[in-house]
Formats: C-alpha cells, sequence, structure tokens
C-alpha cells in the first residue's frame, strides 16, 4: 500500500524558516515525481514545486522560486522541502503528492495519484 506522510509543519515568524518532511515507500520514492502543494482555507490546492524521480529536475512556482527549495534523500526515502525567508502568505497545509510522469502537467493535481494527510505552516507577521 502507498503511503505519503508530511511531517515538520508549525507556527514561524515572518523571515524563518521551516523544513517539510514526507516520506514515501519505496516503490513511489524510486520512479515517481514527487510534488509538494499548498491549500489556504477556502482555497484551490496550488502548486509549489516538483521534482523528479532521478532528483536531477527541479520545477517551482514562482511565487516560491529563490526562497524554498524542494530535495529528496533516496537512502532515507524521503523528500524535503526547504523553505527560507517565509512570508504570512505562505500559510497554508502543505501536501507531497506522487505522480507516474514528469511533464508540464506536474504544476496542477491532475496527475498526482497518491497525497498525504498535510501538515500545517502558519507564518505570523
Amino acid at each position: 500500500q502507498v503511503q505519503l506522510a508530511e511531517s515538520g509543519g508549525g507556527l514561524v515568524q515572518t523571515g524563518g524558516s521551516l523544513r517539510l518532511s514526507c516520506a514515501a515507500s519505496i516503490r513511489i520514492f524510486t520512479s515517481y515525481t514527487m510534488g509538494w502543494f499548498r491549500q489556504a482555507p477556502g482555497k484551490d490546492r496550488d502548486f509549489v514545486a516538483a521534482i523528479n524521480w532521478s532528483g536531477d529536475r527541479q520545477y517551482y512556482a514562482e511565487s516560491v522560486k529563490g526562497r524554498f527549495t524542494i530535495s529528496k534523500d533516496s537512502a532515507k526515502n524521503a523528500l524535503y522541502l526547504q523553505m527560507d525567508s517565509l512570508k504570512p502568505e505562505d500559510t497554508a497545509v502543505y501536501y507531497c503528492g506522487a505522480a507516474p510522469d514528469w511533464s508540464i502537467e506536474v504544476v496542477t493535481t491532475t496527475p498526482y495519484k497518491y497525497w498525504g494527510q498535510g501538515t500545517q505552516v502558519t507564518v505570523s507577521s
């Protein structure tokens, strides 16, 4: 059974940093594109960043480019999102997802077959 589990969320002040983690089953981690999305109350689930199965391709939403870094550790079957220079508008529930292919569609929720339960990130002003 495929499982994704996020951790690392919390409350941080503006300008602070957090690192989110997503633990994934090895079958997914070694062959799937992994992505981070976020969803604020009353809003759609928005793309944040994605990384392909080998880790040599990454893509970021413009709103986080230069502040967030997506990475993966194959030895630990772990996906990370390092978030620096956090802003109040980054407040949301953050989800990791797994998609079978790398394509332009990874910026949408459409290709993602599996999702974690989410972790709350709150940035205070």
